[in-house]
């Protein structure tokens, strides 16, 4: 991934990014082309805090069959969003777009059946706890024939994360007038990744837009 370096985001964050997003691209080299799949995916740690990413796809993805290779890409993206050349305060601006990504990179193995369940319940149990105050599904609401079914039909994976790189490109390099001027413009949107974006934004440098406040307020009140 190239990253210019106002963009470039530390380990702890990218991978707190990615187990945030907990949804991502698995990508492989298949020979004659790369194959791909979109699915959810949750990071545990070794003894020696290597990352690992946990998955599973259908037994007859064409995925499956490439484990043990060469490595995989997951590819983990989150809002983003368009930026008008019009937005900009200072003149000579070009449109450009506003988006966060992290890509792990590692070895695939194949899951076991008895690691398959542990990896089952606890992905279910990571996006099942963010529709709290609902009661959590588990697999033990399911009949012993169902469940058993529908582990043969899957295929659990793991990635040995070897590489960690992010870009989290939010206009930081721009002037702080410019950077704010984008910020609020995004922020009228209706697209929710540009709402989404400009609160990230807000994140980044929150004394940029506070300053901007207390300006307007001052003017505001001298009138």
């Amino acid at each position: 991934m190239y990253t210019p370096p106002p963009f470039k985001p530390d380990r702890a964050a990218s991978l707190g990014f990615a187990e945030a997003r907990g949804f991502g691209i698995a990508c492989a080299w298949g020979g004659g082309k790369p194959i791909a799949s979109a699915l959810p995916f949750y990071l545990s740690y070794a003894a020696d805090g290597t990352p690992r990413a946990l998955f599973h796809v259908a037994r007859h993805n064409p995925l499956v069959k490439l484990a043990g290779g060469a490595p995989w890409l997951l590819a983990v993206t989150g809002a983003d969003a368009y930026v008008s050349a019009d937005w900009y305060v200072s003149p000579d601006q070009v449109p450009t777009w506003l988006y966060q990504a992290v890509h792990l990179t590692g070895p695939v193995r194949v899951l076991s059946g008895a690691e398959l369940a542990v990896q089952i319940d606890a992905l279910t149990a990571k996006f099942e706890d963010r529709l709290s105050p609902k009661t959590p599904w588990t697999s033990g609401k399911m009949t012993a024939a169902r469940l058993d079914a529908m582990k043969k039909a899957i295929v659990g994976l793991e990635m040995t994360v070897e590489e960690v790189e992010g870009s989290f490109k939010l206009n930081q390099h721009k002037s702080e007038t410019d950077f704010v001027a984008v910020g609020n413009a995004l922020a009228l949107q209706a697209e929710a990744g540009a709402r989404q974006i400009a609160a990230l934004m807000r994140e980044v440098r929150p004394e940029a837009f506070a300053t901007t406040q207390t300006e307007m307020t001052t003017l505001q009140g001298g009138v």
